[in-house]
Protein backbone atom coordinates (compact mmCIF):
# COMPACT_ATOMS: atom_id res chain seq x y z
CA UNK A 1 0.00 0.00 0.00
CA UNK A 2 1.36 3.35 -0.78
CA UNK A 3 1.30 6.18 1.18
CA UNK A 4 -0.02 4.66 3.83
CA UNK A 5 -0.53 6.82 7.64
CA UNK A 6 1.28 4.78 9.98
CA UNK A 7 1.63 4.60 13.32
CA UNK A 8 5.39 5.09 13.77
CA UNK A 9 8.22 5.75 11.47
CA UNK A 10 11.58 4.40 12.33
CA UNK A 11 14.30 6.92 10.59
CA UNK A 12 18.06 6.20 10.69
CA UNK A 13 20.66 3.33 10.53
CA UNK A 14 19.96 -0.37 8.42
CA UNK A 15 22.82 -2.54 8.42
CA UNK A 16 23.49 -6.65 7.82
CA UNK A 17 24.81 -7.98 11.26
CA UNK A 18 27.17 -10.60 11.53
CA UNK A 19 26.72 -11.93 15.25
CA UNK A 20 29.75 -13.79 16.52
CA UNK A 21 29.93 -15.96 19.87
CA UNK A 22 33.41 -15.61 21.63
CA UNK A 23 35.11 -17.08 24.24
CA UNK A 24 36.90 -13.69 24.76
CA UNK A 25 37.72 -10.34 22.75
CA UNK A 26 40.74 -10.65 20.75
CA UNK A 27 43.72 -8.10 21.15
CA UNK A 28 46.50 -6.86 18.47
CA UNK A 29 48.31 -9.69 17.26
CA UNK A 30 46.22 -12.08 18.53
CA UNK A 31 43.04 -14.75 17.13
CA UNK A 32 40.20 -16.13 18.61
CA UNK A 33 37.89 -18.64 17.23
CA UNK A 34 34.62 -17.51 16.56
CA UNK A 35 32.22 -20.37 18.45
CA UNK A 36 28.74 -19.72 16.76
CA UNK A 37 28.11 -17.40 13.51
CA UNK A 38 25.10 -15.60 12.64
CA UNK A 39 23.89 -13.51 10.30
CA UNK A 40 20.87 -11.00 10.82
CA UNK A 41 19.18 -7.75 10.28
CA UNK A 42 19.91 -5.05 12.36
CA UNK A 43 21.38 -1.18 12.94
CA UNK A 44 18.81 0.88 15.66
CA UNK A 45 16.50 1.91 13.66
CA UNK A 46 15.94 -1.67 11.94
CA UNK A 47 15.88 -3.37 15.20
CA UNK A 48 13.47 -0.52 16.78
CA UNK A 49 10.99 -0.74 14.02
CA UNK A 50 10.89 -4.35 14.03
CA UNK A 51 10.01 -4.42 17.66
CA UNK A 52 7.22 -2.06 17.21
CA UNK A 53 6.00 -4.08 14.33
CA UNK A 54 5.85 -6.89 16.14
CA UNK A 55 4.17 -5.64 19.04
CA UNK A 56 1.17 -4.94 16.95
CA UNK A 57 1.98 -0.95 15.72
CA UNK A 58 1.66 -0.25 12.01
CA UNK A 59 5.87 0.84 11.57
CA UNK A 60 7.41 1.91 8.59
CA UNK A 61 11.45 2.19 7.91
CA UNK A 62 12.92 5.47 6.54
CA UNK A 63 17.02 4.26 5.71
CA UNK A 64 19.08 3.96 2.80
CA UNK A 65 20.44 0.25 1.49
CA UNK A 66 22.99 -0.77 -0.88
CA UNK A 67 21.95 -2.20 -4.21
CA UNK A 68 24.10 -5.31 -3.58
CA UNK A 69 22.76 -8.67 -1.79
CA UNK A 70 23.16 -7.13 1.48
CA UNK A 71 20.74 -4.57 0.38
CA UNK A 72 18.49 -7.13 -0.78
CA UNK A 73 18.58 -9.04 2.04
CA UNK A 74 17.43 -6.18 4.28
CA UNK A 75 14.50 -5.63 2.11
CA UNK A 76 13.57 -9.11 2.18
CA UNK A 77 13.61 -9.24 6.21
CA UNK A 78 11.54 -5.93 6.39
CA UNK A 79 9.19 -7.33 4.48
CA UNK A 80 8.72 -10.44 6.05
CA UNK A 81 8.01 -8.21 8.72
CA UNK A 82 5.00 -6.30 7.44
CA UNK A 83 7.01 -3.15 7.44
CA UNK A 84 6.13 -0.51 4.99
CA UNK A 85 9.54 0.27 3.26
CA UNK A 86 8.11 2.98 0.45
CA UNK A 87 11.09 4.80 2.07
CA UNK A 88 13.69 2.09 2.47
CA UNK A 89 15.93 3.71 -0.78
CA UNK A 90 18.63 1.62 -2.60
CA UNK A 91 21.47 4.00 -3.98
CA UNK A 92 24.73 3.20 -5.54
CA UNK A 93 26.98 2.61 -2.10
CA UNK A 94 27.39 -0.50 0.39
CA UNK A 95 25.13 -1.69 2.38
CA UNK A 96 26.27 -0.76 5.82
CA UNK A 97 27.39 -3.62 8.50
CA UNK A 98 27.96 -4.64 11.45
CA UNK A 99 30.43 -6.83 12.85
CA UNK A 100 29.53 -8.03 16.71
CA UNK A 101 31.41 -10.14 18.75
CA UNK A 102 29.69 -11.21 22.08
CA UNK A 103 31.27 -12.93 25.23
CA UNK A 104 29.43 -15.06 27.28
CA UNK A 105 28.99 -12.78 29.87
CA UNK A 106 26.68 -11.25 27.07
CA UNK A 107 28.98 -8.14 26.69
CA UNK A 108 30.06 -7.09 23.49
CA UNK A 109 32.86 -5.61 20.74
CA UNK A 110 31.60 -4.10 17.45
CA UNK A 111 33.17 -2.91 14.32
CA UNK A 112 30.30 -0.78 12.02
CA UNK A 113 30.96 -0.05 8.30
CA UNK A 114 28.07 2.71 7.46
CA UNK A 115 28.32 2.23 3.75
CA UNK A 116 24.63 3.75 1.97
CA UNK A 117 24.07 4.96 5.54
CA UNK A 118 26.13 7.76 5.55
CA UNK A 119 24.84 8.92 2.28
CA UNK A 120 21.13 9.61 3.39
CA UNK A 121 20.04 13.04 2.85
CA UNK A 122 16.32 14.09 3.29
CA UNK A 123 14.05 13.89 0.18
CA UNK A 124 10.68 15.44 -0.59
CA UNK A 125 9.25 12.09 -0.01
CA UNK A 126 10.43 11.23 3.21
CA UNK A 127 8.89 14.75 4.30
CA UNK A 128 5.63 13.54 3.11
CA UNK A 129 6.62 10.19 4.83
CA UNK A 130 7.18 12.05 8.10
CA UNK A 131 4.14 13.73 7.84
CA UNK A 132 1.58 10.73 7.46
CA UNK A 133 3.10 8.91 10.83
CA UNK A 134 2.23 9.79 14.25
CA UNK A 135 5.40 9.38 15.78
CA UNK A 136 8.43 9.66 14.10
CA UNK A 137 11.64 7.62 15.96
CA UNK A 138 15.24 8.80 15.15
CA UNK A 139 18.08 6.99 16.17
CA UNK A 140 21.79 6.58 15.02
CA UNK A 141 21.74 9.14 12.89
CA UNK A 142 23.44 12.79 11.51
CA UNK A 143 22.63 15.46 12.76
CA UNK A 144 21.99 17.50 9.73
CA UNK A 145 19.54 14.95 8.79
CA UNK A 146 18.28 14.80 12.68
CA UNK A 147 17.65 18.71 12.25
CA UNK A 148 15.99 18.87 9.25
CA UNK A 149 13.65 15.73 9.89
CA UNK A 150 12.60 16.71 12.67
CA UNK A 151 10.50 19.96 11.79
CA UNK A 152 8.33 17.82 10.17
CA UNK A 153 7.58 15.27 12.89
CA UNK A 154 4.06 15.16 14.35
CA UNK A 155 5.45 13.26 17.50
CA UNK A 156 8.98 13.23 17.91
CA UNK A 157 10.92 10.38 19.54
CA UNK A 158 14.49 10.34 19.72
CA UNK A 159 17.29 8.21 20.90
CA UNK A 160 20.64 10.42 20.14
CA UNK A 161 22.90 7.35 21.34
CA UNK A 162 26.85 8.40 22.70
CA UNK A 163 27.52 10.36 19.49
CA UNK A 164 25.04 12.69 19.32
CA UNK A 165 24.86 13.38 22.49
CA UNK A 166 28.44 14.44 22.56
CA UNK A 167 27.48 17.47 20.46
CA UNK A 168 26.23 19.00 23.84
CA UNK A 169 22.96 20.98 24.54
CA UNK A 170 24.36 24.44 22.48
CA UNK A 171 24.28 22.10 19.17
CA UNK A 172 21.36 19.81 20.10
CA UNK A 173 18.96 22.79 21.43
CA UNK A 174 16.55 23.34 18.69
CA UNK A 175 16.04 19.60 18.06
CA UNK A 176 15.24 18.99 21.95
CA UNK A 177 12.76 21.76 22.05
CA UNK A 178 10.73 19.69 19.77
CA UNK A 179 11.59 16.08 20.86
CA UNK A 180 8.44 15.20 23.24
CA UNK A 181 10.22 11.67 24.01
CA UNK A 182 13.87 11.57 24.50
CA UNK A 183 16.13 8.24 25.06
CA UNK A 184 19.48 7.80 26.59
CA UNK A 185 21.20 5.61 29.17
CA UNK A 186 22.85 7.25 32.18
CA UNK A 187 26.04 7.55 30.53
CA UNK A 188 24.79 9.48 27.83
CA UNK A 189 23.03 12.05 29.97
CA UNK A 190 26.29 13.26 31.34
CA UNK A 191 27.95 13.49 28.25
CA UNK A 192 24.98 15.24 26.55
CA UNK A 193 24.41 18.17 29.44
CA UNK A 194 27.93 17.91 31.80
CA UNK A 195 26.49 16.84 34.90
CA UNK A 196 24.79 13.63 36.89
CA UNK A 197 21.91 11.17 35.26
CA UNK A 198 19.39 12.78 37.45
CA UNK A 199 20.55 16.60 37.06
CA UNK A 200 20.56 16.33 34.09
CA UNK A 201 17.40 14.70 33.04
CA UNK A 202 15.58 17.70 35.10
CA UNK A 203 17.81 20.08 32.96
CA UNK A 204 16.62 18.61 29.93
CA UNK A 205 12.68 18.97 30.51
CA UNK A 206 14.01 22.32 31.78
CA UNK A 207 15.29 22.80 28.25
CA UNK A 208 11.95 22.08 26.60
CA UNK A 209 11.76 17.91 26.42
CA UNK A 210 8.22 16.73 27.17
CA UNK A 211 9.60 13.07 28.10
CA UNK A 212 13.46 12.02 29.35
CA UNK A 213 13.56 8.39 29.92
CA UNK A 214 16.75 7.22 30.78
CA UNK A 215 17.79 3.67 30.78
CA UNK A 216 19.93 2.21 33.62
CA UNK A 217 20.52 -1.25 33.30
CA UNK A 218 20.26 -3.76 36.36
CA UNK A 219 18.40 -0.69 37.71
CA UNK A 220 15.44 -0.69 35.45
CA UNK A 221 14.64 3.22 34.42
CA UNK A 222 13.00 6.49 34.94
CA UNK A 223 10.68 8.92 32.93
CA UNK A 224 11.04 12.37 33.39
CA UNK A 225 8.75 15.25 33.20
CA UNK A 226 7.23 18.62 34.43
CA UNK A 227 5.73 16.91 37.26
CA UNK A 228 8.74 14.91 38.20
CA UNK A 229 9.96 11.43 37.92
CA UNK A 230 8.32 7.56 37.84
CA UNK A 231 11.05 4.52 38.28
CA UNK A 232 10.28 1.22 37.18
CA UNK A 233 13.01 -1.16 38.35
CA UNK A 234 14.44 -4.21 36.26
CA UNK A 235 14.26 -8.09 36.71
CA UNK A 236 17.34 -10.09 37.51
CA UNK A 237 18.33 -11.40 34.05
CA UNK A 238 20.68 -13.95 33.01
CA UNK A 239 22.04 -11.77 29.82
CA UNK A 240 23.33 -13.53 26.89
CA UNK A 241 23.63 -10.95 24.46
CA UNK A 242 23.31 -6.41 25.16
CA UNK A 243 23.07 -5.61 21.61
CA UNK A 244 20.44 -3.69 20.42
CA UNK A 245 18.39 -3.62 24.36
CA UNK A 246 18.07 0.19 24.40
CA UNK A 247 17.10 -0.01 21.02
CA UNK A 248 14.12 -3.22 22.39
CA UNK A 249 13.50 -0.90 25.10
CA UNK A 250 12.14 2.37 23.36
CA UNK A 251 10.37 0.02 21.04
CA UNK A 252 8.21 -1.59 23.88
CA UNK A 253 7.82 1.87 25.91
CA UNK A 254 6.73 3.68 22.36
CA UNK A 255 4.29 0.99 21.81
CA UNK A 256 3.10 0.91 25.62
CA UNK A 257 2.89 5.33 24.85
CA UNK A 258 0.97 4.97 21.07
CA UNK A 259 -1.67 3.22 23.09
CA UNK A 260 -2.07 5.66 25.70
CA UNK A 261 -0.66 3.72 28.83
CA UNK A 262 0.55 5.40 31.61
CA UNK A 263 4.08 6.29 32.29
CA UNK A 264 4.55 3.52 34.95
CA UNK A 265 3.47 1.32 32.23
CA UNK A 266 5.54 2.85 29.41
CA UNK A 267 8.43 1.90 31.75
CA UNK A 268 7.34 -1.82 32.72
CA UNK A 269 6.53 -2.62 28.57
CA UNK A 270 10.21 -1.01 27.54
CA UNK A 271 12.07 -2.65 30.02
CA UNK A 272 10.28 -6.23 29.66
CA UNK A 273 10.92 -5.48 25.89
CA UNK A 274 14.54 -4.94 26.88
CA UNK A 275 14.93 -7.98 29.16
CA UNK A 276 13.67 -10.33 26.21
CA UNK A 277 16.46 -8.95 24.24
CA UNK A 278 19.18 -9.17 26.40
CA UNK A 279 18.37 -13.07 27.04
CA UNK A 280 18.60 -13.71 23.77
CA UNK A 281 21.41 -13.76 20.96
CA UNK A 282 21.08 -10.45 18.62
CA UNK A 283 18.78 -7.68 18.64
CA UNK A 284 15.76 -9.65 17.16
CA UNK A 285 15.62 -13.04 18.33
CA UNK A 286 12.51 -11.50 21.24
CA UNK A 287 9.24 -9.62 20.80
CA UNK A 288 7.62 -12.34 19.26
CA UNK A 289 4.57 -11.75 21.30
CA UNK A 290 2.43 -8.74 22.40
CA UNK A 291 2.39 -7.73 25.72
CA UNK A 292 -0.41 -7.78 28.26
Amino acid sequence: MKNPKLDVLGLGTCNTDFLMNVSRFSCADDEVDIEKLRISLGGSAANFTVGVSRLGLNAGIMARIGKDQYGEYILSEFEQENINTDRLVSINEKTGMAFIAVEPEGERSIYTFMGANSKFKLENEDIAHIKRSEILHITGMYIEVVEEASKYANTLSFNPGALLSSYGLDNLGKILKRTDILFLNQKEVTILTGIGYHDGALKLVETGVTLVVVTMGNNGACVYNKSGQIHYPANKLNVLDTTGAGDSFAAGFITAFHQKKSLNECLKYGNESAANCVSKLGALDHLKYKFD
